[in-house]
């Protein structure tokens, strides 16, 4: 990742169009579509654009900052969209009700569950040794990005990659599954 501080906002322009196809893939591995992706990777641009005119001295990696922004946009959402998934509006929208979340599992969806672990098992088995082990380690014992450079002996770039790499194809095994 680039270690230059923060330019001119030419060069931070540049920067973020440069990798605005890396930060969109990053923030996808997280939200799980594209189109929201994109519009994460936006605010970020925004919030980062705001910073560094703001305080040009402020960030010493503007592309690990971008990248963190975007993590953290992408969090957000996902945790709002779980906290709103508990309630329902009523139909003339005066009206909201929690719902409680029901303790026993439904006999189809754990089916459904253990048919879909199943095929992301079936799709780990199918990746190169390293990248399921990165995926693994990342996703299974929740080790952090660099961690599993550390454990692997590669770089948190190619890490990242082969992370990225291997849950993409486990999603689309199972987007492809009947």
């Amino acid at each position: 990742m680039d270690s230059a501080p923060l330019g001119s906002e030419k060069d931070n322009l540049s920067l973020f169009v440069q990798n605005r196809k890396r930060l969109v893939d990053y923030a996808t591995t997280v939200t799980g579509t594209t189109t929201q992706s994109e519009d994460i990777v936006q605010e970020a641009w925004v919030r980062f654009s705001t910073v560094s005119q703001a305080d040009p001295n402020f960030v010493r990696e503007p592309l690990r900052y971008l990248f963190r922004i975007v993590r953290n946009i992408a969090l957000d959402g996902r945790r709002a969209h779980i906290s709103r998934s508990r309630y329902v509006i009523s139909d003339n929208g005066s009206e909201t009700t929690h719902l409680q979340p029901d303790e026993r599992a439904v006999p189809e969806v754990e089916i459904l569950h253990r048919q879909q672990l199943a095929i992301v098992r079936d799709a780990l088995a199918e990746l190169p040794e390293r990248t399921r082990m990165a995926v693994e380690l990342h996703r299974l014992e929740g080790l952090k990005t660099r961690e599993v450079a550390a454990r692997l002996g590669i770089s948190v770039t190619r890490a990242h990659t082969l992370i990225a790499e291997g849950v993409a194809h486990c999603r689309r095994r199972l987007k492809s599954s009947p």
